[in-house]
């Protein structure tokens, strides 16, 4: 039987059944979060004493108790309205805009940081449901609609929240949809949680795939040697472990560098011009992405000649959480630049620069940008002297010609698997946002409630 519909009245929810109605979240709930932080700092965490839920500890809709900080308990006493219990309903408000959990198996008295929201719904008005309309397109379109034109939104404010109106049937019902929407996304997250095993598998893989072939070669008889070098222990008896400063040649203009250092800003960037390639420009071994490529003017390119490219140049992201993403520039691209926060290795004709962008990729140089990393106790920098002094790997140039072109074949059928899997993932991913929309919107309705 089809449901009799009416106009909601807001574009974020669209049509509903008539016996639905709407109504401000503010009518429906309690709002309470931490007021300023009420002078909280993080050098008041300890080892011990009182839960403190922030946006990090949020996983798969409840809390990560392991991963919570501790307060002392008279942080807890003086905040009594966010003194949180079992079957509370919490969002954040900064960081990861919009995560959800529903509080359970609370080890403790806990409290929240500034950046979390304690919802607390009036009888009659089901958390559950609450719990799924957070999670669905009506939260994130009304969002969207709040926010439109405001580029640099990062927070999700209170007074601005208290005004999300959302659809709702009796409490009967609401039930009836949080219990039906709980099974059903537990088995399509299982199905998620599947895809994207076999994803990471896959992409762990290629990686040893790539990291066998640039330190063992092709041949499974040849002889090998021990090395002198950490990052590979052995490699085959005619290969050399060099570091990547010895590869170039004295007389190369600029063969190791970066881009500007504080020369452009983002308000440099144009529509056309000389490619300027970011750090969301490379990727994990998957070569270079020119979605979002921005460009600049020829003469800002001659102002930053020490980080001109040229094909087949090697890229590297040399700072922060991306530390160690890698490139190489395609033979059709003209010349482009760089940002300071990526790297360039041109080398000499004599080597096979796409081998050399394997090695780049495999264990032989993450492993040391990782080691590098975890000496550093502030932001990881590689720096264009960390870039010179990666070791790598280098067999005679017609063993590199031969085992590029074997992972070449190789690396194509993963990514074809890869690529099959990702548009997998994103279908199923789509159904499960489909589907909550659908019913916490009455779009469909559950078994016996159709009118």
């Amino acid at each position: 039987m089809a449901n009799k519909m009416k106009d909601s009245g807001c574009i974020w929810i669209g049509d509903i059944p008539t016996t639905w109605n709407t109504k401000r979240i503010k009518y429906l709930a309690t709002l309470k979060g931490r007021i300023g932080w009420q002078g909280l700092t993080t050098d008041e965490y300890q080892d011990e004493g009182a839960y403190l839920i922030t946006g990090v500890d949020f996983c798969n809709g409840g809390i990560d108790w392991e991963n919570c900080e501790h307060v002392p308990m008279s942080r807890w006493e003086e905040a009594k309205e966010i003194q949180i219990e079992n079957g509370d309903l919490l969002i954040t408000k900064d960081g990861t805009i919009g995560k959800v959990a529903i509080v359970s198996g609370i080890p403790g008295e806990t409290s929240l940081n500034s950046g979390v929201l304690r919802i607390m719904t009036y009888e009659g008005y089901n958390r559950r449901f609450l719990y799924w309309v957070l999670q669905s397109d009506v939260f994130w379109n009304w969002f969207n609609y709040k926010n439109a034109g405001n580029s640099t939104i990062q927070h999700l404010y209170q007074g601005d929240f208290a005004e999300f109106i959302y659809a709702f049937p009796d409490e009967k019902e609401q039930l009836a949809i949080a219990d039906f929407l709980d099974g059903k996304c537990a088995k399509i997250d299982g199905i998620i949680a599947d895809l994207e095993k076999q994803i990471e598998l896959l992409k762990k893989y290629k990686k040893s795939l790539i990291t066998e072939a640039v330190t063992k070669g092709l041949s499974q008889t040849t002889l090998t040697k021990q090395t002198d070098v950490e990052c590979v222990k052995r490699i085959p008896i005619n290969w050399e472990v060099r570091k990547i400063k010895y590869l170039v040649d004295a007389d190369q203009v600029y063969p190791i560098g970066d881009g500007d250092h504080g020369l452009i800003s983002a308000d440099d960037y144009l529509q056309e011009g000389i490619p300027y390639i970011r750090v969301l420009n490379l990727s994990w071994g998957e070569g270079l992405k020119f979605e979002n490529i921005v460009y600049i003017s020829d003469d800002m390119n001659n102002q930053i000649r020490n980080s001109q490219l040229k094909p087949n140049d090697l890229l590297i992201a040399k700072t922060g959480a991306t530390i160690g993403k890698t490139a190489i520039v395609p033979e059709n691209v003209p010349i482009s630049n760089t940002t300071s926060h990526v790297g360039k290795i041109t080398l000499p004709k004599r080597y096979h620069s796409k081998y050399f962008f394997y090695v780049l990729t495999s264990d032989v140089v993450q492993k040391q940008i990782e080691d590098l990393s975890a000496m550093q106790s502030t932001r990881p920098e590689l720096g264009v002297e960390g870039m010179k002094n990666l070791h790598v790997t280098v067999p005679p140039l017609e063993e590199q010609v031969l085992i590029t072109e074997y992972l070449d074949e190789k690396c194509a059928v993963i990514m074809r698997v890869l690529s099959e899997k990702g548009c997998q993932l994103e279908h199923v991913q789509q159904m499960k946002k489909s589907l909550i929309y659908e019913y916490v919107t009455g779009k469909k309705r559950v078994a016996g409630y159709e009118e």
